[in-house]
């Protein structure tokens, strides 16, 4: 059993197993609904989806980004302001699969575009179009208020809810067990 600490400076033990396979990661990917949000979305009179993000989880994202690793985003929500929010992050517009019905897929074509294996890439979802990544991706998270289907199929249940800073959670506790978690404020003033 390993310990890592947790964005609350929390001990986190795992598993030797669990371990070896935070310490391959090199990429992030994500859905957005019951992930990035508590899965609820606003619907405005004009027909827009609104979804309310987490300051802290998108400030994990921004460290990903700063210490190298790729992020993708694969959901099956088609709103454009799901763009609108992650390029903001650096992420390209290409890494962000929107109406995604094929999670598989998208997750595929994400890992040949910049030639990872699966075993490199994380993956975190919520609900069944996300169990197939989950078990194909080399760590599959869900939030504690996953699906229990879901549940049953991640490597790694975190303990916070969707939306409540578990973005943030998974990637500062891969990025600590790396030795990369690490906040260059000049790079950040240049990035962002």
């Amino acid at each position: 059993m390993v310990k890592l600490t947790n964005c609350l400076e929390k001990q986190t033990e795992v598993s030797d197993e669990l371990y070896a396979k935070i310490m391959k990661i090199k990429a992030f990917t994500f859905d957005v609904d019951g992930i990035m949000t508590d899965g609820s979305i606003h619907v405005s009179i004009e027909g827009e989806y609104l979804r309310v993000y987490n300051a802290k989880d998108s400030f994990g994202l921004r460290m990903a980004f700063l210490n190298g690793y790729k992020i993708g985003i694969i959901t099956g929500g088609q709103s454009q302001t799901i763009c609108e929010r992650f390029t903001k992050f650096g992420i390209s517009e290409d890494d962000i699969y929107l109406n995604s019905k094929d999670k598989l897929k998208d997750f595929d074509h994400f890992c040949k575009k910049y030639n990872l294996s699966p075993d490199e890439v994380a993956y975190c979802g919520d609900d069944v179009p996300d169990i197939p990544v989950i078990k194909a991706a080399g760590l599959g998270i869900c939030p504690c208020d996953a699906m229990p289907e879901v549940q049953r199929q991640a490597d790694f249940i975190d303990e916070h809810p969707a939306g409540k800073i578990f973005v943030r959670d998974v990637v500062e506790l891969v990025l600590r067990a790396q030795g990369k978690w690490n906040f260059d404020v000049t790079k950040y003033d240049k990035l962002f």
